[in-house]
């Protein structure tokens, strides 16, 4: 079982300091007058103890507190440009970062959970037991920012006020990650003492990018230590290892969620949308997506935007479920982003006014970058993630050498985009009508499916595969992905599946506010219906009539054919939802190739799961339950109309119509 505050903090360990005062006399000798002044004006004392061992144990040249003012942001990026972490291109505001060549994604065959004694960590995660990673944190952190500022950063990750939020310090040497800090989540100085009195935690990250050299590399850890809500990161350049406000934070919000707040909250990898329905009414979207697998897009294809990627929810007391975003900004993928796909968000890629750091993207001879994908003409030659580039270039292998590396990114404000709601600084969350479930899955589900019950809906969000992304260096092929979520996910997947029930099926959520919950697909292949392309058996703009479809489905005004895996839309209803939404015809021919049930690999997938879950510990009895019942109605359908069960098929055997 998971406990807060067990085992020795590693900081605290390493660098000796144990109280208030003690902590004090670190700032008076280590800081700059303006920065003591600063600091002081902090009274926590185990945010002053956690911020004064970071000190002691990484050493640092000079030290800068950051209180959120635009002069600190201006000195922030000044840095990152000086050190070379950052480089200005044309457009205002613009500037490029380019990460190791071979560090362009999350290194988890190096990042470890910190385990102590009888702890159950995830079956899918990396751990390491205290007393190494004691060890190993004190080898390769002591001493590393010699010759370096620490920037110390104190942010919220949600609004300020909102009960799920949390307040968090980020410790770090690199002006790029402190720069994307101040781009990506909320400046919490003025504020920081009261939120952390009022939700009596807080998370810490420590950073130092080292010496920035391919050879370090087998040196660069990640190590989250739950008990002490404490990331440690080194040797690393990639934001999604060092900038552990995000994913790393992420873990401890669903280890909260899991183990102290289960029934009550849950963290998410999730987007949050709103999309206006009849009458003008605003409807709230959270919905899951391994990284890579379309997440941005679809919270685009929404008419009121609040985040790409994660997602605090929690019961209200007015029985509805509440979601706020722990982030104010995007770290989005561009590879395919487009003016036909995602209009609004390339808006502020191309146009002056907003303020952007690209990575590993190419950059031409006149500083203007480029992306795989992005529908426009490809210049010849540039720079991009690995050096000089031009056409045709291969590398030592032969094989072509991308544009852009797959998991390119650009960085900005969510304020920024022209669907950008307020709604998304309210503490008091946005109501969540709609939970939907993806991953990139080429040849097995529907567009879109919706549970009949919580219990089925849980079973949708456990059971995503996904093909791997470029985000997680190393990784191949088609792998499960439950909820999306998994990478993040500290303890046993049976306790986060059990704080899934316990959350869903709550006698607190008003009837009338039971979500809908729902699956989506619109990675399916024309080859995997028959076709002969490897393109989509579609396009991207079409998921928002599979949105509009479970909006109107939210307030029960579509009727829908029942299928063992959930409810599937008519026909009739998606010719008027594609006219109406996106003005686009939509063929009877494509409807069924899209929605026909391939039974022999739902099956396929069914029994993947199944053994899967059957080897881990603690899985509730109603997600085998579930599945079994699902199997069983496919097998049914398959022995009435062959492996191959179209929507008329589908509705007339539910209906009791036998052919």
């Amino acid at each position: 079982m998971f406990e807060k505050k067990k085992g020795e903090d590693i900081v605290q360990e390493i660098g000796g300091i144990r109280s208030m005062e003690e902590a004090v006399e670190v700032f008076e000798k280590r800081m700059p007058s303006e920065h003591y002044r600063r600091i002081r004006a902090l009274r926590n004392p185990e945010v002053a103890v956690k911020i004064a061992n970071a000190i002691v144990m990484c050493d640092p040249d000079t030290i800068y507190v950051n209180t959120g003012s635009e002069a600190d942001r201006t000195f922030i990026r000044e840095l990152a440009l000086k050190k070379g972490e950052e480089r200005p291109l044309p457009m205002e505001g613009h500037t490029i970062h380019f990460d190791l060549k071979e560090e362009q994604g999350r290194i988890i065959d190096r990042t470890f959970y910190i385990k102590n004694p009888g702890e159950t960590v995830s079956s899918l995660a990396l751990s390491k037991d205290r007393r190494d990673a004691i060890s190993d944190i004190r080898e390769k952190m002591l001493g590393i920012m010699r010759g370096h500022t620490m920037i110390i950063g104190f942010y919220m990750r949600g609004p300020a006020g909102a009960p799920v939020s949390n307040p968090a310090l980020e410790i770090t040497s690199s002006a790029y990650v402190a720069h994307s800090a101040e781009l990506l989540y909320r400046n919490a100085y003025d504020v920081f003492d009261r939120e952390v009195e009022r939700l009596h935690h807080f998370y810490a990250n420590i950073h130092s990018e080292g010496l920035n050299r391919p050879e370090d590399l087998p040196n660069a850890r990640v190590y989250m230590d739950r008990s002490h809500q404490t990331t440690y990161s080194m040797h690393c350049t990639y934001a999604g290892n060092t900038l552990l406000l995000k994913k790393g934070n992420h873990r401890f919000s669903v280890d909260r969620s899991v183990y102290e707040k289960r029934g009550s909250e849950l963290a998410e990898h999730m987007f949050i949308t709103g999309m206006e329905g009849d009458g003008g009414r605003v409807t709230w979207f959270t919905g899951a997506a391994p990284s890579g697998c379309g997440k941005t897009t679809t919270a685009m294809a929404g008419d009121f935007f609040v985040g790409d990627d994660l997602a605090q929810m929690w019961i209200a007391k007015d029985g509805t479920i509440r979601s706020v975003n722990p982030e104010c900004g995007i770290f989005g993928i561009v590879e395919d982003v487009n003016w036909e796909g995602d209009p609004k968000l390339m808006a502020c890629l191309r146009n002056p006014g907003t303020e952007v750091i690209w990575s590993n993207v190419l950059i031409d001879d006149k500083g203007i970058p480029h992306w795989t994908g992005n529908g426009e003409p490809a210049p010849e030659k540039g720079i991009n993630f690995q050096g000089p580039w031009h056409k045709g270039m291969t590398d030592a292998g032969g094989k072509p050498v991308p544009m852009s590396h797959p998991n390119a990114r650009c960085t900005l404000r969510s304020s920024a985009l022209v669907n950008y709601s307020e709604a998304a600084e309210d503490p008091e969350g946005v109501i969540t009508r709609v939970i939907t479930y993806s991953g990139r899955d080429s040849d097995t589900m529907p567009p879109v499916w919706m549970a009949k019950t919580p219990r089925d809906g849980i079973i949708i969000g456990a059971c995503i595969v996904s093909a791997a992304t470029a985000t997680e260096v190393g990784a191949t092929g088609v792998k499960r992905a439950p909820w999306a979520n998994a990478p993040f996910t500290p303890g046993s997947l049976g306790d986060y599946m059990q704080a899934q029930f316990d959350f869903f099926e709550s006698p607190r959520i008003a009837p009338e506010y039971q979500p809908v919950m729902a699956g989506l697909n619109y990675f399916l292949t024309h080859e995997a219906r028959g076709g002969a392309s490897k393109g989509l058996l579609g396009e991207k703009k079409d998921v928002k009539v599979w949105l509009s479809w479970l909006e109107k489905c939210a307030y029960k005004e579509m009727e829908a054919i029942s299928t063992p895996i959930g409810l599937i839309p008519k026909f009739e209803d998606l010719a008027v939802l594609f006219r109406k939404r996106i003005d686009k015809a939509y063929p009877e021919d494509l409807y069924i190739k899209q929605f026909s049930l391939y039974t022999d690999n739902i099956l396929a997938r069914i029994d993947l799961q199944l053994e899967a879950y059957g080897k881990e510990s603690g899985v509730p009895q109603a997600f085998f339950e579930g599945l079994h019942e699902q199997r069983q109605g496919l097998t049914a359908l398959k022995e009435t109309y062959g492996p191959i069960v179209t929507p008329r098929q589908a509705a007339a055997f539910s209906e009791g119509r036998r052919p």
